[in-house]
């Protein structure tokens, strides 16, 4: 199938090769070496992206934005297929094709401080560009996706019709959450003041969405546009906090390595304000560290309304495999509520650095 899929986009050469490539979890990707060059070829999930003509249509539209306005910001768009289009489909599947950014890399996890700095200048520089670009011209690839309303809505229903067996083994996970209902309240409250301004977002914002240059180390451009729509800082700057501070993902079910790194913070912080500080507003900037606690307990309840539900949404490799994910969060929530008082430090300190 993927040579017929490669046929369309004319890269069917007797030497072209192709290869499983990256680790994603919601799109198959293989990457493409062909006389004509080196690509990347991606599968669309239409289970999670059932209008797949929608979202290449943003990344056109953000392409030809970018490409007017910053001209010298490098931007990965799709490639055409033969017949001018920039999609492919084939027996019942959607393809698209991207260029190989030579010398470039990404990482999955954040071993160094610099690399975090990096990938948070990146996302700030993304939707600094993008300010100027009418939010209300993309299309929705996610409803609701960062609906913090709606993801307790879920977990409140998949409580009440859960098997006693699986309540009583999220019962610690429950207690836990129930201590930060005050993230909701707060969260209730930004919206009822309207603190928060409608921007252009990523909304998926983990490390290996960052291309960096293979030889220094510095950010090249973000990729996996898929998720780019309207939303609100807190969903870009707080999934950061929850993929970049803890030193083992939210796989790991060790959880005493479950841990936040400040300088890790620290990073976040200058890569992101170095880029937004005269974009964000006062009142936003003061939900900086907020934005961290709303993310992780999201992601925390939604793991969990998975695991009661019977793994219907993110599916399971194991047994628990998604209560222990939640578990995981949980952890990670405690441990990042617990610094909060440093992260406060470190941004009243750079301030008044960078004031100086």
């Amino acid at each position: 199938m993927i040579l017929e899929v490669l046929k369309g986009f004319g890269l069917d050469h007797h030497e072209t090769e192709y290869n499983l490539f990256g680790g994603g979890l919601i799109n198959n990707t293989w990457k493409v070496s062909s006389p004509k060059g080196e690509f990347i070829l991606q599968q669309i999930n239409t289970d999670i992206f059932p209008v797949p003509g929608a979202i290449i249509e943003n990344i056109i539209n953000i392409k030809r934005y970018l490409e007017q306005t910053a001209p010298e910001y490098f931007f990965v768009g799709p490639i055409k297929t033969k017949s001018g289009h920039p999609i492919f489909s084939y027996g019942g599947f959607t393809f698209r094709l991207f260029p190989f950014v030579k010398q470039s890399m990404t990482i999955d996890k954040v071993e160094q401080a610099q690399q975090a700095f990096e990938a948070s200048r990146q996302f700030g520089k993304f939707s600094k560009l993008l300010t100027g670009y009418d939010a209300s011209g993309l299309n929705i690839s996610l409803k609701n996706f960062h609906d913090l309303n709606l993801r307790v809505s879920q977990y409140n229903q998949a409580i009440e019709g859960a098997e006693k067996s699986k309540l009583k083994q999220a019962n610690w996970a429950i207690a836990e959450i129930e201590k930060y209902v005050y993230v909701v309240k707060k969260y209730r409250q930004i919206l009822n003041e309207e603190i928060l301004v409608t921007r252009i977002f990523h909304h998926d914002t983990k490390i290996s969405n960052v291309l960096l240059h293979a030889e220094t180390g510095l950010g090249i451009c973000v990729i996996d546009l898929d998720t780019v729509m309207p939303g609100y800082f807190i969903s870009d700057v707080g999934d950061m906090m929850r993929t970049y501070l803890c030193p083992v993902t939210e796989e790991e079910i060790d959880f005493e390595l479950i841990d936040v790194r400040l300088d890790v913070f620290e990073s976040i912080f200058n890569g992101y304000m170095s880029e937004m500080e005269h974009i964000l507003t006062t009142k936003e900037q003061s939900l900086f560290v907020y934005a961290g606690q709303f993310m992780i307990f999201m992601q925390a309840i939604r793991f969990l309304t998975d695991f009661l539900n019977g793994d219907i949404y993110y599916g399971a490799a194991y047994p628990n495999h998604n209560l222990n994910r939640s578990l995981n969060q949980i952890h990670l929530l405690n441990k990042y509520s617990a610094n909060i008082p440093l992260f406060e430090k470190i941004i009243q300190s750079q301030k008044i650095k960078n004031s100086n």
